[in-house]
């Protein structure tokens, strides 16, 4: 039977939402609260948890599952919720997807197998497994920076073209020819998202749907408008918006993503910067350079661009 599948809410600034943790290092639900209900009332048009920027890697299954059940439930409708589902695991991949759907998330977030490098045949395999699993609409993550494997486009295309609830991809990879190429292929109405945030504009001069844009964590509203500038065609206006964006886009991942982003999100009193490890806070040289960029936002950092240790 066709699986009936309704993707046509995602679209625009879907914010990959990071995982902010208490003093006591356990999940802080006030805090993905209070930062869910700023991002829709900033204008983001969907809510992204567990990705990358979410530290799943750092989380316990448990945690993973809370998350998305609490994306859900804060979010109430209001926005789409993408939850993040995938591990280099196909069991856990497949529990996680179950508790998406389950959950009432709008769709499943399910990045390329890291760490094993598998073969484009052994991809094709594991995403259509998953795919095939649930209802969800599946966006398929590939960030071969992270996995060690490119998802070429011709199978990405035979995944879609077997498990048509396979409706998009988030690219996180800085090959525009091969974003070209997936939407000559699968056509322009599969979705697209950029996942690297200086290729936002560009990819929606391709035909993107939207980004999944760390930054937008801290400045909802400017990543989110980006997108409407294009949809109202206003494009020149969308430009000078992207470069205007470009210094602080830099500054937030001169160390390990999402270390740069909680620092700023502390500085703003918006969360406790912790992270686990081994990722540690960013360096006093990177805060320099973070405060620099953020002058140009009004926001304030508690040290000023010049101070700090080397």
């Amino acid at each position: 039977m066709t699986k009936q599948v309704d993707a046509s809410r995602l679209r625009g600034s879907i914010v990959p939402l990071v995982t902010p943790f208490t003093v006591e290092d356990e999940i802080d639900q006030q805090a993905v609260r209070s930062l869910i209900d700023w991002q829709l009332a900033s204008g983001s048009h969907g809510i992204s948890v567990t990705g990358t920027t979410g530290e799943p890697s750092a989380l316990s299954l448990g945690e993973r599952e809370t998350m998305i059940r609490l994306a859900v439930e804060a979010t109430a409708g209001r926005a789409p919720v993408l939850a993040g589902t995938g591990t280099n695991n196909l069991k856990e991949t497949l529990h996680l997807t179950r508790v998406a759907e389950r959950s009432g998330a709008d769709a499943a977030l399910v990045i390329v197998p890291y760490y094993n490098r598998p073969s484009q045949q052994g991809l094709e395999a594991y995403l259509r497994r998953v795919a095939d699993s649930t209802s969800l609409p599946v966006v398929v993550y590939n960030i071969p920076g992270r996995t060690a494997v490119n998802l070429l486009p011709e199978t990405l295309a035979r995944i879609a073209e077997a498990s048509p609830n396979v409706v998009g991809v988030k690219e996180a990879y800085t090959d525009l020819q091969q974003v070209s190429d997936i939407l000559l292929t699968l056509g322009r109405d599969f979705l697209v998202f950029s996942g690297i945030e200086a290729l936002c504009f560009p990819m929606l001069a391709l035909g993107g749907a939207g980004h999944v844009s760390a930054t937008a964590n801290v400045l909802p509203h400017e990543v989110a408008h980006l997108y409407n500038l294009t949809q109202a065609g206003h494009w020149d206006e969308a430009r000078d918006l992207h470069y205007r964006l470009l210094p602080l886009n830099e500054a937030l991942f001169l160390e390990t993503n999402p270390g740069p982003v909680k620092c700023v999100l502390g500085w703003m009193g918006k969360i406790h910067p912790g992270l686990r490890l081994p990722l540690i806070g960013p360096q006093p040289a990177v805060q320099r350079k973070l405060a620099a960029a953020l002058k140009d936002w009004a926001i304030q950092a508690p040290l000023p661009a010049a101070a700090g240790g080397a």
